[in-house]
C-alpha cells in the first residue's frame, strides 16, 4: 500500500484528525494528508520530531526501553508521534474531541504499514 494511501486512511479513519504526516530524522517532511494548510502541519511534525529525538536519546539514561511513541494533549487538542524506525517517524494531529484510544488503535496500525513500505 503506498504511504500516501495509508496517511490518507489514517486521516479519514480517524474522527477530529486534522491531519497526519510522515517526517525524516531532521524533522523534514516527507509526506503529509490533512484537512489543514499543509505548511501547518509541517510546522507542528518539525517541532515534535525535535522533542521525539531528544526523548529517544534521553531513553538510555532513564533505563525504560526504547521510545516507541508520544501524545501530547492540550486544550486545544492531541498531537501523536510515533516511530516507523530509526529515520522516519508519523506524526498525527487531532482535535481536543478526537476519541484517543481509537486514534491511537489507527496510529499504530498506520505505523506497521508504512514499516512494511519504507
Amino acid at each position: 500500500m503506498a504511504m500516501e494511501v495509508i496517511l490518507k486512511n489514517l486521516v479519514d479513519q480517524v474522527p477530529q484528525a486534522i491531519g497526519a504526516i510522515v517526517v525524516d530524522w531532521e524533522g523534514e517532511a516527507v509526506m503529509e494528508h490533512c484537512h489543514c494548510d499543509p505548511y501547518d502541519i509541517r510546522f507542528i511534525a518539525a517541532h515534535q520530531s525535535i522533542i521525539f529525538g531528544h526523548l529517544k536519546k534521553k531513553q538510555s539514561a532513564v533505563q525504560i526501553g526504547e521510545v516507541e511513541e508520544l501524545v501530547i494533549t492540550s486544550s486545544g487538542g492531541h498531537l501523536m508521534v510515533g516511530c516507523i524506525n530509526n529515520d522516519y517517524s508519523l506524526v498525527m494531529n487531532a482535535k481536543r474531541n478526537c476519541p484517543v484510544a481509537q486514534a491511537l488503535c489507527h496510529f499504530r496500525r498506520a505505523i506497521s504499514e508504512l514499516k512494511r513500505e519504507i
